[in-house]
């Protein structure tokens, strides 16, 4: 498919930067949705996960993924869900492993490619809806694509998807977020990601190295040391080539769009691929030159955050 290039989308002129438009947000948004029915899930390894239901007898769904080190509550997830309840969807969101506010049971957490766990949201409401649509932000946005190119058209009820700046090589965008300009984000992943390390480290004691943490300056050096072989990778660089959702664009079979700001600093050249659309069927790209990383807030107040706009447009539209 060819690059959206009609982007109608103004930031406000007072966050004049892609970390000013990351930040505000995630700061100072404050968004009030009805309250969630919580429940939660077996999985077969003995762990839980936790999920957050708003129903309005919709026949179809959306399943809503958070990024790194966020949860269900997150203003972006509960933004995303006041747009499509408004739309007449009914939504899900869920948390990953240790993101619920209570740590997992199992020695591993979550990562960027863990599909099973996606799958297991996916196979508990497939009888309940017609329909069923995915939208991922971030490390959410990059599992929601890697799931939708594994599946391919083997479960019929998904109907499309939305990936929101996402990092589609992760070895590359790794590297950019360890850059000098992004310490503050980077060091602040990392406080809470050691910190689980620490907490899981007690109930699992002598299976996690946690003697390496005080060598760990980077996002890359704690997958290299606690992501990759925690999860069964022998490295990060391997986590990473294994679980990078470019790789699985041209399997997938649904109508989806990538929504990827040029101005995120989280993100590397090759979160903007310029051919690789013209040779997909049903993959859409879509670079504003502005948003930031979960950003995209609406230079009018009233208005939806264009993230919110652009998914609502793209699922509720017939192809």
């Amino acid at each position: 498919m060819p690059l959206i290039e009609n982007c109608n989308y103004t930031r406000p002129k007072w966050l004049f930067n892609g970390h000013l438009e990351t930040i505000y947000p995630s700061l100072f948004r404050k968004v009030s949705a009805p309250v969630p029915q919580k429940q939660r899930i077996s999985t077969l390894d003995g762990d839980f996960l936790d999920i957050d239901w708003y129903r309005q007898k919709a026949g179809k769904l959306v399943i809503i993924s958070h990024g790194l080190e966020g949860n269900s509550t997150r203003s972006y997830m509960l933004g995303m869900v006041n747009t499509f309840l408004k739309h007449g969807y009914d939504v899900l969101t869920w948390n990953f492993r240790s993101c619920s506010g209570e740590m997992n049971k199992q020695v591993i957490f979550y990562h960027s490619g863990a599909t099973y766990d996606l799958d297991i949201i996916v196979s508990q409401v497939l009888e309940q809806y017609e329909e069923i649509n995915l939208v991922g932000f971030s490390l959410g946005g990059n599992l929601t694509l890697k799931y939708l190119g594994e599946k391919g058209a083997k479960i019929p009820k998904i109907r499309k998807g939305v990936a929101i700046s996402v990092p589609l090589h992760l070895s590359s965008s790794s590297q950019k977020i360890s850059e000098l300009e992004n310490t503050l984000y980077s060091k602040r992943f990392l406080r809470t990601l050691k910190k689980k390390v620490l907490e899981k480290s007690h109930a699992h004691p002598g299976q996690i190295p946690v003697e390496m943490l005080k060598n760990i300056k980077t996002l890359a050096e704690f997958d290299d040391y606690f992501t990759g072989p925690l999860h069964g990778f022998s490295d990060a660089e391997e986590y990473y080539e294994v679980n990078s959702s470019l790789y699985f664009l041209d399997q997938i079979k649904v109508p989806t769009l990538v929504l990827n700001a040029q101005n995120d600093p989280f993100l590397s050249k090759r979160c903007f691929p310029q051919d690789l659309p013209k040779s997909l069927n049903q993959v859409y790209f879509e670079y504003p030159k502005h948003g930031g990383h979960v950003g995209f807030s609406p230079a009018n107040p009233q208005k939806l955050y264009y993230s919110e706009q652009r998914a609502v447009e793209f699922i509720s539209q017939d192809f």
